[in-house]
């Protein structure tokens, strides 16, 4: 009888804090720029698997290339830990041979265990072509690449626009965080390029990519730029059913959404438990301490475990008021920290 008991008995319907370190937990987007294990041994302890993320910057291919080499040396370090998304460039974008290069190098990448293709918001806001116009997500050189990463069966992650935020004055946004952001780095300010594309041309881009490549998987970082209202967010995952979306360092959006309407929030994220991936985009250039490091790992996942999977009152320097957590239940906790980043990145659990 005492066994029948114990076999019909449920696990517990939520986490608690204290079952941080023993439920396994997934960072689709971090960015480690070195060759030293402390951040990968940092994230053993706190029992997260990582997804590196490479990226075109400001040198072109040189940080396509540089970036993949750091994810591909701690991935082959750490194989069980650290998986990784590649990137192209669009620096050369009208040299005849750029097609055929972007495919090249994407093959070897995927040959060496990528997982997915990153594309950054200079497509859109900073590269231009030759004759000077802005290159955009929707131009159909794109369309061969965009092809050969589904036939390969990879995700498309896409960090195209940035947050709303973006086209307000410092003073009207809605988060620290991007007011600090912003005002380290004006040039991605557009509140102050009236004559850059705006907010909704750059989402409607991206939708037409999307809408032209319904089979395509993709996963949009950073909420897929519509942090600002889970609402918007939702009438995308509807739309465009091979969509997901990342977190990574929009928490304070989803923060400040929760201090006005948690329940609208909570049922946001209990509906599409399935399309959602925790993120963060932590990195690791090699310059912190063991200490600096861990610590800004705490003040990221324990802060956001604490958010989802109880009901405490918080408080974060991402926005100025406080709020309460989401208190949502075990199996969502489970697909948003880990489940659903097997699934769409096809993972090996």
């Amino acid at each position: 009888m005492s066994t029948l008991l114990v076999s019909c008995q449920h696990a517990p319907e939520k986490y608690t804090l204290a079952d941080y370190q023993n439920v396994p937990k997934l960072d689709v987007h971090v960015h480690l720029e070195t060759e030293r294990p402390l951040f990968v041994d940092l994230a053993k302890e706190h029992n997260v698997r990582l997804v590196n993320v490479s990226l075109e910057y400001t040198k072109g291919w040189e940080d396509v290339f540089r970036k993949f080499a750091f994810g591909l040396n701690q991935h082959q370090a750490a194989p069980g830990w650290v998986d990784m998304v590649t990137a192209f460039a669009v620096s050369d974008w009208d040299d005849p041979a750029w097609e055929s290069k972007t495919l090249a190098w994407l093959d070897s990448c995927f040959d060496a265990g990528a997982v997915g293709v990153k594309v950054w918001k200079n497509i859109g806001m900073v590269s231009r072509d030759t004759a000077g116009n802005l290159i955009q997500i929707d131009d159909p050189k794109f369309d061969p690449i965009f092809a050969h990463i589904k036939s390969r069966g990879k995700v498309l992650m896409g960090h195209l626009a940035e947050p709303k935020n973006c086209w307000l004055p410092l003073e009207e946004m809605t988060t620290n965080n991007d007011r600090r952001y912003y005002g380290r780095h004006p040039e991605y300010h557009m509140y102050l390029q009236p004559d850059m594309p705006s907010h909704e041309e750059l989402i409607g881009r991206r939708d037409r990519v999307l809408e032209k490549n319904p089979d395509l998987k993709f996963v949009g970082a950073h909420m897929g730029s519509l942090e600002y209202d889970v609402d918007e967010l939702a009438k995308r995952l509807d739309r465009f059913p091979n969509m997901a979306v990342d977190l990574a360092a929009r928490m304070g959006q989803v923060f400040y959404q929760t201090a006005e309407n948690r329940e609208k929030v909570r049922n946001f994220f209990i509906q599409y438990q399935d399309r959602i991936l925790y993120g963060t985009d932590l990195a690791d250039n090699g310059e912190r301490t063991r200490e600096q490091l861990n610590q800004a790992m705490e003040d990221n996942w324990k802060r956001d475990w604490e958010f989802f999977v109880t009901s405490n009152t918080m408080e974060s320097s991402l926005i100025d008021t406080s709020f309460q957590g989401l208190d949502l239940p075990r199996e969502v906790v489970d697909k948003v920290f880990y489940q659903n980043a097997v699934k769409w990145f096809g993972l090996v659990d």
